[in-house]
């Protein structure tokens, strides 16, 4: 597009008027209404935001699990009866990443971001108070449908941030994505031993408000996207990106096992270590949470890593990452506990990674689509979450600790060759092959495409993708 013609749409989008309240009833502040002439600086601060809000927010998901002892004891029921709780909440979950995820590509994200954490929050108050089973499983399952905020900041994140500090973005909300997984337990075990349940869910409100008030102080309007498209087209489109595009089929894949292997990993570990050799307690088992949280700590350094370089070859050195740590879980997890500590931090970090990178490259494929994108990555890593816990579960009770570690180790060998199908530069509806060369080095890429831009050259595909990173290209 040529500088008169960009002008001339900067013009227009000027002239025309962009709202100026939430709902149409609630004002936005003036430094965060959208204004095309000046955009957004997306700095550190609203980043880390974003991070903050994901932990407070996924931790819904996650509260319940320690609980359930409590639940029966409150409910006066079995066990089986409130072992429901926790599927209702993640097929809750399900449903609101397949219908409302989606709707980020459609509506501004502000004022949705806004209306869901509304609506999670006076939901929890029904869980906090209620003293009927039937009802706190039904809002068991919308807090579920409710929860998918962190899916909407992400796309968000990757729209705000420059392409040279995207990745570094993405792992940011990653981050408080995982620390809010592993936290919620934590804090909801802690709270419901030494108190009531309820104070669990009373915290809960707490720290939703907060990101209530921190969301409308603090989140930018963005125009919303596709405006020509409805919301059936936006879910075709969704379906048809998952089934026709190389790129995302190899990285859904690549996401499937990867999730299988880490789910595996987490769930069988209490088994291995409350048996022999290691007859550990709960609680030191528990601790074992804390190698992973520094994994998480360290994700954004990762995420800096990454923006240096072509994710594709991020994408690589994370998975060999992961088969060196599964490798040294195989051949002494059962045996040593400091293979475990090895394998624990080697395999969050580099899962972690792995997550990021993909994630790069995939919402690098359309900048209009990131929302749906995006909720195709999730629905892969949700799948391999039930194989790994299914499948990992079945070969460790049947066939021990070294049995399911090797199948795990096939499975990250898989990705790797998954991975080498299509190089770091195949063209975007090629299945196959290494055209483009191998450079690796993002900066040098991108220099490269604002050369041949410069020069006339016919931009095959999303212009701002091919700006991001090659591999939509």
């Amino acid at each position: 597009e040529s500088p008169e013609a960009t002008a001339e749409t900067i013009a227009a989008s000027a002239e025309e008027i962009w709202p100026t309240k939430d709902f149409g009833l609630i004002p936005i502040p003036k430094r965060l209404q959208y204004d095309p002439i000046k955009p957004f600086h997306f700095g550190i601060l609203l980043n880390v935001s974003f991070g903050f809000a994901s932990t407070f927010i996924v931790a819904n998901l996650y509260y319940c699990q320690p609980l359930l002892i409590e639940f029966s004891k409150s409910f006066d029921v079995t066990y089986e009866e409130v072992s429901r709780i926790p599927t209702l909440v993640q097929a809750g979950y399900l449903v609101g990443l397949i219908l409302i995820s989606p709707l980020g590509d459609l509506v501004r994200r502000r004022q949705l971001v806004l209306l869901l954490v509304t609506v999670s929050t006076a939901l929890t108050i029904g869980l906090a108070v209620t003293k009927n089973l039937r009802v706190f499983e039904t809002l068991s399952f919308l807090i579920g449908v409710a929860t998918v905020t962190p899916q909407i900041l992400m796309p968000l994140a990757a729209d705000l941030a420059p392409p040279e500090r995207r990745a570094s973005a993405l792992s940011v909300v990653l981050s408080g994505l995982m620390l809010g997984i592993l936290i919620a337990r934590v804090l909801a075990g802690v709270i419901g031993n030494f108190t009531t349940w309820r104070v669990v869910y009373y915290m809960s409100i707490g720290v939703q408000s907060l990101v209530l008030i921190g969301a409308y102080l603090m989140l930018p309007d963005y125009p919303s996207k596709n405006r020509d498209l409805t919301y059936f087209q936006i879910l075709f489109s969704m379906t048809k990106y998952a089934v026709t595009e190389p790129l995302v089929i190899q990285v859904a894949i690549i996401n499937i096992a990867s999730s299988a292997c880490f789910t595996s990993f987490w769930v069988t570990l209490t088994f291995l270590l409350g048996g022999p050799p290691y007859y550990y307690s709960t609680l030191i088992i528990g601790l074992f949470g804390l190698v992973g949280m520094l994994g998480v700590f360290l994700g954004p350094f990762a995420g800096r890593l990454i923006d240096k370089l072509v994710p594709w070859y991020a994408t690589l050195v994370a998975t060999s990452l992961l088969l060196v740590s599964q490798a040294v879980q195989t051949a002494a997890g059962g045996i040593n506990v400091a293979a475990v500590v090895i394998a624990c931090f080697g395999l969050d970090i580099a899962r972690q990674a792995q997550q990021v990178s993909m994630t790069t490259r995939v919402l690098s494929i359309s900048s209009g689509a990131r929302a749906r994108l995006n909720a195709i990555l999730i629905l892969s890593l949700f799948i391999g979450q039930v194989m790994g816990t299914s499948v990992g579960t079945q070969v460790f009770v049947q066939h021990g600790w070294r049995a399911c570690s090797l199948l795990m180790l096939a499975l990250q060998a898989f990705q790797i060759i998954v991975l080498l199908l299509r190089g770091p530069h195949c063209s975007r509806k090629r299945w196959f092959g290494y055209e483009g060369g191998l450079e690796a080095r993002q900066r040098v890429v991108l220099e490269g495409v604002i050369s041949r831009s410069s020069e006339g050259e016919k931009v095959e595909h999303d212009p701002e993708a091919q700006m991001e990173t090659s591999n939509a290209t």
